[in-house]
């Protein structure tokens, strides 16, 4: 049961949500029919000395630390506004790419700010949403009465201010949160003017329990995913393998493939021909995870009609010779595919750890323990200077390392003189750890990069003047 929705969007400090931070957050409140209910938020969030932006980042959006520090609230402080006040019952929080991107940032939020990350997407039946497939497999099954943007080379494209641009729709500034706020709900309004059954079918399917029924149907269904190519509207037929281990989801097969050209192939060669290589032309393996909580935009064949087929390119009569291969791969296959995909994480997990994990990042390491869950209550709760007092209650070895940064982040001038050094050092750390490697080399080289390029416009270098004077100000002392 929804109630109502609330469009959001993020500006950050760069795009890994575990090490960077979220520097704006805006957001309007709709009806079910899409009409603005209340004032909209905009909000900014202050950084901390111990985090650097992307010089690229701030190029982009235009926010710089120090606006932050004038004009915004400390995590803390937005995040106890944003549960009283924006988190309500039976909220749908929507947005352009939010499922992949903003709502990481938000998960990594909560986290390390002793909220649960989860709970203020499905608590009191609030819920979330993603226009950006809804706009890929509109495009893909049901385009009539929309202009539908190609970028420089051809390629269909489905950026919000190319999508807006083509069809009149406001559009102010891009890459401004709030001005994306609106761009969104305005795609969302001529989506739902034009093609409505598709609309209101897509919003029922954010529902994890309907995706679980179709995809566990045993029949082929229509998937549209960013993995797939831009060549065939982001748009294919697939067919479950099998239970994705350790997800909530399954593995499953674009039928524009055969898939006997992998019966036979090991876990280490499925594993090989699964991974991602940079700059490499050999066709990827033709399987990935839906996750069934992600809401993925998917819809039974019946949606093909004669238009659609021809547009994505899909040979029907193919892709039910690859659908009855399929169900007659050898029996262990789904044990090779399945422990294929333990080869993967495995290597991700040792490339991730040879790059010196943080804390900050530990989020997806385990659930927090229940005991831990009232303790995190209490922390939100305490007075500042009370909270270092509550380290030794947590069991949780994550939240006891981020205990001390929470309060060095939120409460600066609390610290007593030994947190303080302890802070400073830690922030020196963060910064100048690996010489000429160090995050603050590596900053100061890319704001020369930038600074000699000859295109810079006024506003561009007064950004680049403003970030090499915000590292100049959280510079540790030299030893």
């Amino acid at each position: 049961m929804a109630a109502s929705y609330f469009f959001y969007d993020l500006e950050t400090s760069g795009i890994d949500s575990r090490n960077s931070r979220i520097m704006q957050f805006a957001g309007q409140r709709t009806d079910l029919n899409l009409n603005p209910i209340g004032e909209p938020e905009n909000l900014h969030i202050k950084m901390t000395p111990d985090i650097l932006p992307d010089p690229d980042a701030v190029l982009l959006t235009g926010i710089t630390p120090q606006e932050t520090f004038r004009e915004g609230l400390t995590e803390a402080e937005f995040l106890r506004y944003f549960t009283g006040e924006i988190a309500t019952a039976q909220t749908v929080f929507v947005g352009f790419n939010t499922v992949r991107f903003d709502d990481e940032f938000m998960r990594f939020l909560h986290y390390r700010n002793f909220y649960d990350a989860y709970e203020w997407q499905w608590r009191d039946q609030r819920s979330r949403w993603d226009m950006l497939d809804v706009v890929r497999l509109t495009r893909a099954l049901r385009p009539d009465g929309i202009k539908w943007p190609f970028d420089a080379k051809g390629k269909p494209t489905n950026r919000l201010e190319l999508l807006t641009g083509m069809n009149g729709l406001s559009h102010e500034h891009a890459h401004d949160a709030l001005s994306d706020v609106y761009a969104t709900i305005e795609v969302a309004r001529m989506i739902r003017s034009k093609q409505e059954r598709l609309f209101e079918y897509l919003f029922e399917m954010r529902d994890k329990k309907k995706v679980a029924a179709l995809v566990d149907s045993g029949q082929p269904f229509v998937y549209t995913s960013g993995r797939f190519s831009s060549e065939f509207e982001k748009t294919t037929v697939v067919a479950k393998v099998c239970d994705a281990p350790k997800k909530q989801g399954s593995f499953v097969f674009d039928l524009r493939f055969d898939p006997r050209e992998y019966a036979d192939l090991s876990a280490e060669q499925l594993a090989d021909k699964w991974r991602w290589k940079k700059d490499s032309e050999e066709p990827r393996l033709p399987i990935k995870v839906l996750a069934y909580n992600k809401c993925p935009a998917v819809a039974p064949l019946g949606v093909l009609d004669d238009a659609s087929k021809e547009r994505i390119k899909l040979d029907m009569q193919l892709v039910r010779q690859h659908a009855a291969a399929l169900a007659a791969m050898p029996s262990d296959f789904t044990n090779r595919l399945c422990r294929a995909a333990e080869i993967i994480e495995k290597h991700m997990q040792t490339t991730f750890l040879a790059d010196e994990r943080h804390v900050d990042g530990q989020l997806y390491d385990g659930f927090i323990p229940d005991h831990d869950k009232q303790i995190m209550s209490v922390i939100r709760a305490a007075a500042p200077n009370d909270i270092s007092e509550l380290q030794g209650d947590l069991s949780d070895p994550r939240l006891q390392a981020l205990l001390p940064l929470y309060k060095a982040r939120n409460f600066p001038r609390t610290l007593s003189g030994e947190e303080r050094e302890v802070w400073d050092a830690y922030c020196k750390k963060q910064l100048l750890h690996g010489g000429q490697h160090s995050r603050m080399a590596r900053f100061l080289a890319r704001l020369q990069d930038i600074a000699a390029k000859d295109n810079l416009t006024d506003h561009q270098s007064y950004l680049l003047e403003e970030l090499k004077l915000y590292a100049e100000s959280i510079m540790p002392e030299q030893d």
